[in-house]
C-alpha cells in the first residue's frame, strides 16, 4: 500500500505540536535552571547567551536526549503524539535509524537559521517536508498509516 499526500501532516499541526513540545520541556527544564540560577536567569541584563555549566547542559544537551529519545521510543514527540501523528524513514515508511535521528536534529538548526525558512518549506512542500526533513530522509504522517512504502 502507498501513502497518499492527505496522510502527510502539514504545517499548522506540526506548529500546534511544537508549542506543545516547547511548553512540556520549559515545564522540565525551568524549575532546574530556577533551582541553579534562580530567577534573574530570566533577566537578560544578568547573563550572556549561557548562564554556566548547568544551563549549558540543561538548555542545550538534556533537550537533545529528551527529544531523539522520544523520537526513538515513540517515533514522535509527546506533541507529534497528541496530534496524533509519526515520523518514518520517507522511503521505506518504516522507523528511522539513529543516524537520521541525529541528522534530523541537527536540521533544527539549518531549518531555523535562515528566518526559520527551513520550516515554513513544510506549508508548500507536496509531502511536507520540512529542510530537517530532507536532510534525514524522513516524512512525518498521520499515526494510523501503517504502509511500508510511501510515495515518491
Amino acid at each position: 500500500m502507498t501513502t497518499h499526500s492527505n496522510t502527510y501532516i502539514g504545517f499548522w499541526k506540526r506548529t500546534l505540536a511544537s508549542i506543545i513540545d516547547a511548553i512540556l520541556l520549559s515545564f522540565v527544564l525551568f524549575p532546574l535552571l530556577i533551582g541553579i540560577y534562580g530567577w534573574g536567569y530570566f533577566d537578560p541584563n544578568v547573563k550572556g547567551f549561557v548562564a554556566g555549566p548547568a544551563d549549558l547542559v540543561i538548555s542545550w544537551i538534556v533537550p537533545i536526549f529528551i527529544i531523539i529519545g522520544f523520537w526513538v521510543w515513540r517515533q514522535a514527540t509527546p506533541g507529534k503524539m497528541v496530534i496524533h501523528s509519526k515520523i518514518v524513514d520517507a522511503t521505506t515508511g518504516e522507523n528511522p535509524t539513529i543516524k537520521q535521528w541525529i541528522i534530523r536534529y541537527i536540521g533544527y538548526f539549518v531549518s531555523f537559521i535562515p528566518l526559520c525558512l527551513g520550516y515554513i518549506w513544510i506549508a508548500f512542500d507536496k509531502r511536507k517536508q520540512g529542510w530537517h526533513d530532507k536532510m534525514a530522509g524522513t516524512i512525518v504522517i498521520h499515526k494510523s498509516d501503517q504502509s511500508k512504502q510511501v510515495e515518491r
